[in-house]
């Protein structure tokens, strides 16, 4: 345990053994904070593009939201994103475009997770020049037994605090527009709308350095 929110829920380090559990989290809350399995014909598609890597590339910042009854949500993060997006396209991708066939850049046709499936073959691993100040990238999710408890607040200032005790003068976090629950949490614990042409939403926060961390 690494962090205990009470009532049973606790913050611990995430596991390859969690890989199904980060993916049905994410596929759990996919639709912009609600689920998705009525709109994904694969269900692990979500967690393997959004999850499963952090777990992989970058497990000491990768933490399990636990419950009485399992997995209730995660906290995900990258210390440098450009460098995290490199591994993704070297050591990530090319076995999942091995795997998943490309659906054609037809959207019309694509049925079910399609658009995965081709994100998955047409990654962009740019990261867009209004986040440079923010190096720094998270994720964070949580069921809804898990909400309205305070772990979401305590769970990303844990993060803000790893991150800048490893450096980072920032962070930024991908938010879909139509997410008013999400946009509304963050801008209560200090970040900003960053708007960057042609994607979904960022919000971002400067961060102040603090002491290293050990572990």
């Amino acid at each position: 345990m690494i962090l205990d929110f009470g009532g049973g829920f606790f913050l611990r380090r995430a596991t390859a053994a969690d890989h199904q559990a980060l993916a049905m989290i994410c596929l759990k809350t996919g639709d912009a904070g609600k689920d998705a399995s009525g709109r994904e014909d694969d269900p692990d598609l979500l967690g393997l593009l959004y999850t499963i890597p952090y777990q992989v590339l970058e497990p000491e910042l990768a933490f399990i939201v636990d419950s009485p009854a399992g997995a209730a949500g995660y906290l995900l993060g990258a210390a440098e994103t450009a460098a995290f997006n490199a591994s993704l396209a070297s050591d990530w991708y090319p076995d999942l475009q091995r795997r998943v066939a490309d659906p054609g850049s037809d959207s019309s046709h694509w049925r079910g997770s399609d658009w995965a499936r081709h994100r998955i073959h047409h990654p962009d691993f740019a990261v867009p020049p209004a986040l440079a100040a923010y190096p720094s990238h998270g994720h964070i999710d949580l069921l809804p037994q898990a909400r309205r408890k305070g772990i979401g607040r305590r769970a990303m200032a844990f993060l803000e605090e790893r991150l800048a005790a490893r450096g980072s003068t920032g962070i930024h976090l991908e938010v879909m527009p139509e997410n008013d629950d999400a946009l509304r949490f963050y801008k209560a614990i200090g970040f900003e709308v960053v708007q960057v042409p042609k994607r979904c939403l960022y919000v971002a926060k400067r961060l102040a350095h603090a002491p290293a961390i050990a572990g």
